[in-house]
């Protein structure tokens, strides 16, 4: 079996305003409201628009599911959709570092996640056609996660 390569996509980071939902029968929901966001790499950069979210539960095994979906525009006033599904879990003494708002080092948890694109744009047409992979860390000030595209 071949191993799998990768190549940088780009760096994107998010601010969300989070709700908390509460103790729902599948575990604790939280759903934030993105605040603002911008990202970069070497074939495109740019800000996120108003308008995304993020779906958040907490799971009884103490694994958070994350769902997010928002809209990049390229510093050349493209649009590109951009919807994820990921995981962060690890260790409690880390996981209750980061709901504190401490800064951890990513290496001790994990967070991954597979993002996926739309856009209608001619320029960034072949983000329709690839997969992608992210790993993900969570600051005071923000998340933000390296996307890689999958070769």
């Amino acid at each position: 079996m071949s191993e799998i390569k990768t190549e940088f996509l780009f760096t994107i980071t998010l601010e969300f305003d989070i709700h908390i939902l509460g103790d729902t029968p599948h575990g604790i929901r939280r759903i934030g409201r993105l605040i603002t966001g911008s990202f970069e790499g070497p074939k495109l950069k740019g800000s996120v628009l108003p308008g995304g979210g993020s779906w958040v539960n907490l799971r009884r095994d103490d694994v958070l599911e994350i769902e997010v979906r928002i809209t990049l525009e390229t510093d050349d006033k493209q649009h590109i959709y951009m919807h994820w599904k990921g995981l962060r879990h690890g260790p409690r003494e880390v996981i209750d570092r980061l709901n504190r708002g401490e800064n951890v080092d990513p290496a001790t948890y994990y967070f991954r996640t597979t993002p996926y694109f739309e856009t209608s744009s001619k320029r960034y047409d072949w983000m329709n056609r690839i997969c992608s992979i992210a790993t993900g860390s969570r600051k005071a000030n923000g998340r933000t996660l390296e996307v890689f595209q999958v070769l």
